[in-house]
């Protein structure tokens, strides 16, 4: 069971507002050993009694006045036999036996009748009906706060309700803050709720600082804000690039150039808003220290030297070309092409790619089938050798050197099956990259001829 002073605090906290806690109950049996023993009753533990979480939830002392005790497919005085009676129509009686949520607010922000209808609301909306549950909105702390406990099993169809990290976000904390949201009550995030929301993938690039398909676009962004003074600035630094956009929906959107995919401001991250890219431009931060956080330079970088190489040709001049056009070289082109640049969170394969084909010199994807299939055959004798070693000395220190070398050999082939392919996709997005180029300079140019002629008109009007 967890102790009415344990969830006093967690009901008190007054630097979260609208803060939602689930806790799964498992046991009925609960003695006063168990109630009593705060570490095993914690929430770390996952443990808590269904009749406990019920009379605390109901808990008379608390709740001032019965106006704010309220059950939904039970009655407040027997909310726990109604429950049990549920479990054993299903035979649904071992496992977790319900669930306790306290959803607590910031002292002088709500009333307590605005607080039960927001738990009342928060119930249907989660349940749905199918659950019992009963709400009771307690008033003995500085926050007020409200008890909602509901039963494990439906009376619908006697199905379990699900509690997990994924449902507690898009779920509880979901309609929670809505619910805030629509009574004018204030939300906070937290950056489990930002991981949850998104893919888990995307996520954990973006906290280990990898690239990702967004990248491009933050860092288009990036660099109009740096360069612009105002709203409108930002909007024709980014349409010089090719961006275009939609502020007649109820999300505004970013067209992007080449491909027309759309992409919500919001979705780029809490930085990227309209609302927050016009505070950054507004109130800009000072600039870092020089040196601060100049990356590394790569191998790449030191093995072609400070000046490009000359007279190079095939998969070399293909690769070198290709990380200019995505800015990855010293020397950055005037103007980046996107269809090149969304690749930029394949940046670290392309650099090592090009490592290998400048290592070993490789011209054409001749040359590239060559070193693979001399790769392949080393393998095939190293294996056997291997296996030798594995029926008759399988002992010997021999054996991890020859998977070493295995290792090494397996990973040369299969970089270049990658070259392979992946070199054509490049040639693809260079082609596009071109044509990209052509239509800014087709429109660039009908820019100057409108420009020439608006000023002739002016001109004749003189």
């Amino acid at each position: 069971m967890v102790p009415a002073t344990t969830w006093a605090r967690i009901a008190s906290r007054p630097s979260l507002v609208a803060y939602t806690s689930v806790i799964p109950v498992y046991r009925l049996d609960v003695s006063l050993e168990y109630t009593l023993d705060e570490k095993k009753a914690s929430r770390s533990q996952n443990e808590a009694s269904l009749r406990e979480a019920v009379d605390e939830a109901l808990n008379q002392d608390q709740t001032e006045r019965d106006l704010f005790l309220s059950a939904v497919g039970c009655t407040v005085e027997s909310a726990f036999d109604d429950m049990r009676l549920i479990k054993k129509m299903w035979h649904k009686e071992k496992g977790v036996q319900g669930f306790h949520l306290v959803q607590s607010f910031a002292p002088g922000e709500i009333s307590p009748e605005l607080a039960h209808q927001i738990g009342m609301e928060f119930a249907d909306r989660l349940l749905g009906g199918k659950f019992q549950a009963v709400v009771s909105t307690h008033l003995n702390t500085k926050c007020i706060h409200n008890h909602i406990v509901w039963n494990s099993v439906s009376m619908e169809n006697g199905k379990k309700y699900r509690s997990n990290e994924k449902t507690y976000v898009t779920g509880v904390r979901k309609i929670s803050d809505e619910l805030c949201v629509k009574h004018r009550l204030s939300v906070i995030r937290t950056e489990k709720s930002e991981r949850v929301s998104r893919p888990y993938a995307l996520w954990l690039a973006e906290q280990n600082g990898t690239y990702t398909w967004k990248t491009p676009i933050q860092k288009d962004i990036e660099e109009a804000i740096a360069a612009s003074l105002t709203w409108k600035q930002f909007l024709r630094v980014l349409e010089k690039q090719g961006y275009t956009f939609r502020f007649d929906r109820k999300y505004p959107t970013l067209i992007l150039p080449s491909t027309g995919r759309t992409v919500r401001f919001k979705t780029l991250g809490k930085n990227y808003t309209p609302e927050a890219i016009q505070n950054r431009i507004l109130y800009p931060k000072p600039p870092h220290r020089a040196g601060k956080q100049t990356p590394p330079a790569s191998r790449f970088l030191i093995l072609l030297g400070e000046k490009p190489p000359r007279r190079i040709s095939g998969l070399r001049a293909l690769y070198y070309s290709y990380l200019y056009k995505m800015g990855a070289l010293p020397k950055k082109p005037r103007y980046p092409s996107f269809a090149v640049r969304q690749d930029i969170r394949k940046l670290d394969q392309r650099i090592e790619q090009a490592e290998f084909i400048f290592k070993n010199h490789i011209e054409d994807r001749g040359q590239l089938l060559a070193i693979r299939q001399k790769a392949e055959d080393e393998i095939a004798v190293l294996l056997k050798e291997r296996q030798k070693l594995y029926r008759y000395q399988p002992d010997s220190p021999q054996i991890g050197v020859l998977t070493e070398q295995l290792k090494k050999l397996r990973h040369t082939v299969k970089l270049c099956r990658n070259i392979e392919t992946h070199s054509i996709e490049m040639e693809q997005r260079l082609q596009a990259a071109q044509q990209e180029e052509q239509q800014r300079q087709e429109k660039q140019a009908q820019e100057e001829k409108n420009k020439q002629t608006r000023n002739r008109e002016n001109q004749k009007r003189r």
